[in-house]
């Protein structure tokens, strides 16, 4: 199955660092939509942060301890929840994993050369 479509744009599956532990790629995106993999080491940690993009994350293995707008909620393998815009938000994994994120519209701060 392919990943691109008439109005899709495939990106480069190169892996951005984001620290020491996470590393990210963009899978597809188009200007109204971005999905992101992001993979964590065991003690990873996604910083408290907030942007105007409505994010989906999906956990396809590991346990991620997430806060949102100050509430806890633990997912785990299988599991998804939505971050609404501008809401502060962040997440910690002991287990390491990898998360697949979907924001809409596209983060284009996560884009090359930006």
């Amino acid at each position: 199955m392919s990943t691109q479509s008439a109005q899709s744009s495939r990106t480069s599956t190169e892996w951005t660092q984001v620290d020491d532990k996470t590393r990210r790629r963009i899978l597809a995106h188009t200007p109204e939509l971005m999905v992101v993999e992001v993979e964590f080491a065991p003690g990873g940690v996604g910083a408290t942060h907030t942007h105007p993009h409505v994010q989906a994350t999906y956990v396809r293995e590991g346990t991620f301890d997430f806060v949102v707008s100050g509430e806890p909620i633990t997912i785990t393998d299988g599991d998804s929840i939505v971050v609404p815009s501008n809401e502060w938000h962040g997440c910690e994994t002991a287990t390491g994993g990898t998360l697949i994120d979907v924001f809409t519209p596209a983060r284009e701060d996560f884009l090359p050369g930006t």
